[in-house]
């Protein structure tokens, strides 16, 4: 018996150090993943911050024929390096829009160059000595200084850093994720539910349902070629528009609904529906009055998830055309648009070292648009779900 108890003990401890072993690896994985976290937060923080200011010199504009024609003269000749050529540029437009300025001096911050932005904000110097004593003496005397950056969510993309921004993107974004929830959620849901509800358990609807649980896992980058091949090439929707990027975000999102919805209908209790039957009420009038409005949080849920992975989404729509340089926000979803991720995509690409910042600043745009969705989903959920 002693000899059977000690065996019996030191198999006990023997799991006993198992268990403890599994717990700090587990608690290991864990904190290597938190630590992950911190440093790519912290990473694109420190990067991406200092794009929230744009460096700003204080110098007399002068608006006249001339400087319309040539807008570097409407600036004293020892500013025009520092001056951003995009706000030079503007200059024709200013004057178009208020006649009254043409005969004028005006005194005004306007945009530096990118080379000064980056100077002020110590990341590096290519100014020239003589360049660089000016911008100390005009930052001495208060004329050059770093401002809050607006043009970061006003302005639309550019070849000149210091004027480019986030707009153009930000509104091609919403214009593909409403048409993606437009097409995919009324589809996904109405398919899940007949799948669910109605469909007989036969071989065909196995093969339909083994195809969705396939299409979940594709590579979502042959949803690009496929919307490249139906929408643009068979359908003839616009190149590089929010309605092709759309439609192909759809096709990639409706298996994630479908799973989703049908997930949210089986964890309906079955008395539920044999209540409905009891009471006289038909197959549809029971899915419609009672089923549905009790799966309705998880529907939700399983498409604001969705929604937030094709925010995230660059490989599809690269190849449906929408990476293309789009300074104007589209007034259409017919019009040229690009998405966030392809704007970052495109400005990490840029040689430029001030496109560094904003690549940064685009990522926590980014994150903070797919966070949102995914903490509105969790917030639904809780606040609609009812337990059994």
């Amino acid at each position: 018996m002693n000899s059977d108890s000690d065996t019996y003990q030191k198999r006990l401890h023997k799991r006993y150090r198992q268990a403890a072993r599994f717990r700090i690896y587990a608690a290991g994985a864990l904190a290597l993943a938190v630590a992950f976290l911190i440093f790519f937060f912290y990473d694109m923080i420190s990067k991406g911050y200092s794009a929230a200011l744009q460096a700003h010199i204080q110098a007399d504009v002068s608006y006249s024929e001339r400087s319309v024609e040539i807008p570097p003269l409407a600036v004293d000749e020892e500013l025009r390096d520092l001056v951003s050529r995009g706000f030079l540029r503007m200059i024709p437009r200013e004057v178009k829009d208020n006649p009254e300025l043409m005969g004028t001096t005006q005194t005004r911050w306007v945009v530096a160059d990118d080379a000064v932005d980056q100077y002020l904000k110590g990341h590096y110097n290519k100014l020239s000595d003589a360049e660089t004593a000016l911008v100390d003496r005009m930052k001495a005397q208060g004329r050059a200084e770093l401002k809050l950056n607006t043009g970061l969510f006003t302005r639309g993309d550019s070849k000149m850093p210091e004027i480019a921004g986030l707009y153009s993107a930000l509104v091609g974004s919403m214009y593909v994720l409403l048409l993606t929830l437009l097409f995919a959620f009324p589809i996904g849901v109405m398919t899940a539910i007949y799948l669910e509800e109605f469909a007989p358990d036969n071989r065909f609807t196995q093969i339909i349902e083994i195809n969705i649980n396939n299409l979940a896992a594709v590579p979502s980058i042959l949803f690009g070629l496929l919307g490249l091949a139906i929408f643009i090439n068979f359908f003839g929707v616009p190149r590089s528009s929010a309605l092709v990027g759309g439609l192909t975000l759809a096709l990639m999102t409706l298996p994630i609904i479908i799973i989703s919805t049908r997930a949210a209908l089986r964890a309906v209790p079955d008395s539920i529906r044999e209540g409905a039957f009891g009471v006289g009420a038909s197959r549809w009038q029971t899915v419609r009055d009672h089923v549905l409005p009790l799966a309705l949080p998880g529907i939700l849920t399983g498409t604001i998830i969705g929604l937030a992975q094709a925010a995230g989404e660059t490989a599809p729509l690269l190849i449906v055309g929408m990476i293309a340089f789009i300074p104007d926000a589209p007034s259409g979803v017919t019009e040229a648009a690009t998405v966030l991720p392809a704007q970052i995509f495109t400005w990490a690409g840029m040689p430029e070292r001030a496109y560094v910042e904003r690549t940064a600043a685009g990522i926590l745009v980014l994150l903070a648009v797919i966070l949102t969705l995914n903490g509105t989903a969790l917030y639904l959920r809780k606040r609609l779900e009812r337990r059994w």
